[in-house]
């Protein structure tokens, strides 16, 4: 890839739309851009110029001032264009000087109107003249390679990008700030800081440059480890945050269970109807609860099934219930529990799960005794203290909120990122914290078996490495390839 060519690609999503951008980057940005233009105004930084956008340069011949072919040349007097047949459409065009704009090079953001024909007219006149079709999140990739961005960065672009919620947009912008590298970087200053004593105690000691004494080193490394443990303990809810969460809804038949799952979708999603079986294969929507996307599982009711079709959605209820990350069994309050609820109850097992008390509107005739917490933990194998709960109804709504809430709960929202910046959402991420808690770990080890500092040096810097993979102060082509070819072309 190289960094002098000046690349283009449509900057807008796929399809027809109102308005459409075709970007262009590089040294070459304005050459190529003004001879398809006819500007009202000279092009000046970050400024909006109207015009139009001509498939010949009309008047380049004659030697005509590009910058102002729609004015004239200094000196001459400016009369407006009739309509000439190579007019394509009008424009507006955007210019960023550099090192002021996303990539730091010269770019010219050409917006038409969103029509796939005329968007890529623009890349093909613009190819014509010299510049090159942009590789996927190669306009990103040159904001990282030209200290634009680091590299948590640009993987917020991507996020920003892809995010299904707003929740999931603002923890995305946090991390395009920098979030992430503003937690990182004290603790690699503070790596860097012992590193660089034990080195000068090694390279100096004829000058009696005093070297750490063992208890002071192990203090320095359990200072790092504690938010370094911190950093990778957030990366169960930021992989929530980024991935979401799959919840299954299961029961008996004629629980409720479609009517809950109308109820968190608020819309009239799955059929409901007083006929136990209704539903006989799984019904899925995704929502967002507190900003965090969760795909709700409707399962066919399970029971001893009565034909073929249901047998084969009881199998589905099970298999959805078995890979579930979240499980809400649905229980009916107004019925005493059955043989099918205990078998639930088991199969929800080592799922963590939610019990819901559905049709706590109608009279009570013995369940609410009967589903103790005692009893409870014994069937889903759970602490009786971490058994939840909640009572239900899905034809009044009642309950329904505090359903959301402890789901949300139960997925860490409560105490997830509001209150903290910089966490893990990225699996790459997460291997590097851990590798560098590996480094840290064994430099420990050898403090505590008096091993040379030679070595232990080499213990920290298997520390220091993959936190500078985390920012790309230190990263391979091969890693960099891999995470730009993900991005779309145009970004």
């Amino acid at each position: 890839m190289n960094l002098d060519d000046t690349i283009v690609a449509i900057a807008t999503a796929p399809g027809r739309g109102g308005i459409g951008v075709v970007r262009l980057a590089g040294p070459e940005a304005k050459t190529i851009a003004l001879p398809m233009l006819h500007l009202k105004h000279d092009l000046e930084p970050t400024r909006a110029i109207l015009g139009e956008l001509m498939d010949a340069h009309v008047g380049a011949a004659a030697g005509a001032c590009p910058e102002r072919s729609r004015r004239g040349c200094p000196g001459e007097q400016s009369s407006p264009m009739a309509n000439p047949p190579n007019r394509i459409d009008e424009v507006v065009v955007t210019y960023f000087a550099k090192p002021h704009s996303y990539t730091t090079d010269d770019i010219i953001e050409i917006s038409a109107h969103g029509s796939p024909v005329v968007l890529h007219r623009i890349v093909e006149l613009a190819l014509a003249r010299g510049a090159r079709l942009a590789e996927p999140g190669e306009f990103t990739m040159r904001a990282f390679l030209n200290g634009r961005l680091d590299l948590t960065q640009a993987e917020a672009v991507n996020d920003l990008i892809n995010s299904q919620t707003l929740y999931q947009a603002r923890i995305a912008a946090q991390q395009l700030e920098g979030a992430l590298s503003h937690r990182l970087q004290p603790l690699k200053e503070k790596l860097v800081e012992l590193i660089a004593t034990l080195e000068a105690g090694i390279d100096f000691a004829e000058d009696d440059v005093s070297v750490l004494p063992p208890a002071q080193i192990l203090q320095r490394i359990a200072a790092l480890r504690i938010p370094l443990d911190e950093l990778a303990a957030s990366f169960a809810y930021g992989k929530i945050v980024y991935e979401g969460l799959m919840l299954a809804i299961v029961g008996r038949p004629n629980v409720g269970k479609s009517s809950l799952f109308n109820c968190l979708v608020e819309r009239e999603r799955a059929i409901v109807t007083a006929t136990p079986g209704t539903t006989r294969d799984l019904v899925s929507e995704t929502v967002a609860i507190g900003g965090i996307p969760v795909q709700l599982v409707d399962t066919a009711g399970i029971r001893r099934a009565l034909d073929e079709a249901e047998s084969i959605g009881i199998r589905k209820s099970t298999e959805a219930l078995a890979d579930a990350d979240l499980v809400l069994v649905v229980l009916d309050s107004s019925r005493p529990l059955a043989e099918e609820d205990h078998e639930l109850l088991r199969q929800a097992g080592q799922r963590p799960t939610i019990v819901v008390e559905n049709k706590s509107d109608l009279n009570h005739v013995g369940t609410a005794a009967a589903v103790e917490s005692k009893f409870l933990a014994r069937e889903v194998h759970q602490d009786e203290n971490s058994i939840t709960r909640v009572p239900t109804s899905a034809t009044t709504g009642e309950g329904i909120p505090a359903l959301r809430d402890e789901i949300l709960r139960h997925i860490g929202g409560a105490s997830g990122p509001q209150s903290e910046s910089g966490l893990l959402t990225n699996l790459r991420h997460q291997e590097r914290v851990r590798e560098s808690l590996a480094g840290l770990a064994a430099a420990r080890a050898a403090v505590e078996n008096k091993v040379p500092h030679e070595m232990l040096l080499l213990d920290l810097y298997n520390a220091l490495r993959p936190l500078d993979e985390i920012t790309g102060a230190t990263t391979t082509d091969d890693i960099l390839n891999l995470i730009f070819s993900t991005f779309c072309i145009g970004k």
